[in-house]
């Protein structure tokens, strides 16, 4: 009694003297033991948002990304990349609930959940998860997992089967997608250590690395090196990636879980790393080439896009704008010099501006999460700069060894049982008519 009525004389000083309430210090000090702590609530405005972000999310999927990978395609397989995210958004949303959700956000394992909520048993309308229900967070995180399945279509597009794609998006969510989500998010042993705001290591970089060995395995398209591959449609490719930015508010945002400081920090950073890597792009490019271009920018605003997603939470506005600035470069290289370094026909430039850009936003985020620049911390008492970098660059390396792995076992396995590619025949003719038997345009 004493100890409270000490309180109450310290706070009725300030409020006099015009100081305030210092409201961390109350809480602080409730905590201590004078208050028990209330137990979390559901809050309408933070449901609201929540659903709002993924409703976002999906706008990311469908149609952004099919109309960014659509336009950037060739007129006569333009169906198939359509129908290829489509129905792995689709595919994917049914396999979180049936067990996807349960093995990533359930059990206390270090690689991997439990089921024991899968087909969500045991999930009411009045269960929780921090002020929002469940079947909301559930809901939101499903449109995480079913987008960055249908990244990876960019990798290969143009000559895979769609049996085979969709084959790969099964296995590879449930060895690689899964244990990954729970590892860094779900409790697992990076949970906590490795900051991943969005997902850069979850998303990104995961799919980066299952593209790029999926590019390898399937091998080149006919005539690439020699025939010109030129977009169909930049008009389209531009829509998707405006929509594809709008979407990202619901990505990076919505990952604050509520309607809150963190949600508008994360909100504006989206935006100011985005505006700085276009901008950086296309100068980068004018220097090179000699002048911008417009896939040049949607290209630069998506790598900007992707770096911010592990830092929107924790880095400050200079950060953003920073991460952006470096980002766009690096991941011109990544999709000109790496890629003719390597060899490799990634269609999409999944791996060169997903993954190269996620590598470096996962370790950008190490750098400006620290408060003395401007940043949030890594929610401890004291923030070691080279410390967080090696948790960044660990949890970097784990993501590309673990997706790279697992990636070509699934691949594998599915050209053993179905085969991966096409007929030569059929890639000539384009995979609308010969795997869908429609075409996207009438001449």
């Amino acid at each position: 009694m004493n100890k409270i009525f000490g309180y109450f004389a310290k706070f009725s000083i300030r409020a006099f003297l015009g100081l305030g309430i210092p409201t961390s210090l109350w809480a602080q000090e409730v905590v201590e033991g004078v208050v028990e702590e209330v137990a979390p609530a559901l809050n309408s405005g933070d449901t609201a948002w929540m659903l709002t972000s993924s409703l976002l999310v999906i706008f990311m999927s469908i149609p952004a990304i099919a109309l960014f990978y659509g336009g950037l395609t060739r007129s006569k397989n333009m169906l198939s990349v359509l129908m290829q995210v489509f129905v792995i958004f689709s595919l994917i949303s049914v396999l979180w609930c049936l067990y996807g959700y349960s093995l990533a956000f359930s059990g206390e394992g270090k690689i991997i959940g439990n089921f024991d909520k899968a087909l969500l048993i045991g999930i009411t309308p009045e269960s929780l998860t921090g002020t929002i229900p469940e079947f909301v967070w559930i809901s939101f995180q499903l449109t995480f997992a079913a987008l960055t399945a249908a990244i990876i279509v960019g990798s290969y597009a143009e000559r895979v089967k769609f049996t085979a794609v969709m084959a790969f998006s099964v296995l590879w969510f449930t060895l690689s997608y899964v244990p990954i989500a729970h590892i860094v998010w779900g409790g697992g042993f990076l949970t906590g250590e490795d900051l991943d705001f969005a997902g850069g290591t979850v998303v990104h970089i995961n799919a980066g690395m299952a593209g790029l060995v999926g590019a390898y395995l399937i091998g080149k398209r006919i005539g690439f090196g020699r025939e010109p591959f030129m977009p169909h449609s930049l008009t389209m490719t531009m829509i998707g990636a405006s929509m594809l930015w709008i979407g990202w508010f619901g990505f990076n945002a919505g990952s604050a879980g509520a309607a809150n400081g963190i949600a508008g920090l994360a909100f504006l950073n989206t935006t100011v790393a985005t505006g700085a890597a276009t901008v950086a792009w296309a100068i980068t490019e004018a220097i090179v080439r000699g002048k911008p271009s417009m896939l040049g920018a949607v290209s630069g605003a998506v790598a900007g896009l992707v770096a911010i997603t592990p830092a929107a939470g924790f880095v400050g506005v200079g950060g953003a704008i920073a991460i952006g600035i470096i980002v766009a470069p690096i991941c011109f290289w990544g999709v000109s010099g790496l890629k003719r370094l390597i060899k490799v026909d990634d269609a999409f430039d999944v791996f060169g501006i997903h993954g190269v850009g996620g590598i470096v936003g996962a370790i950008l985020t190490g750098v400006f999460a620290a408060p003395y620049l401007g940043g949030l911390g890594n929610g401890k008492e004291t923030f070691e700069l080279g410390h967080q970098l090696l948790l960044q660059t660990g949890g970097v390396l784990f993501t590309v060894v673990w997706s790279g792995v697992i990636s070509f076992i699934c691949f594998k396995l599915v050209d053993v049982v179905i085969g991966l590619r096409v007929s030569e025949e059929h890639e000539r003719e384009g995979l609308d008519i010969t795997s869908h038997g429609e075409s996207a345009y009438r001449y």
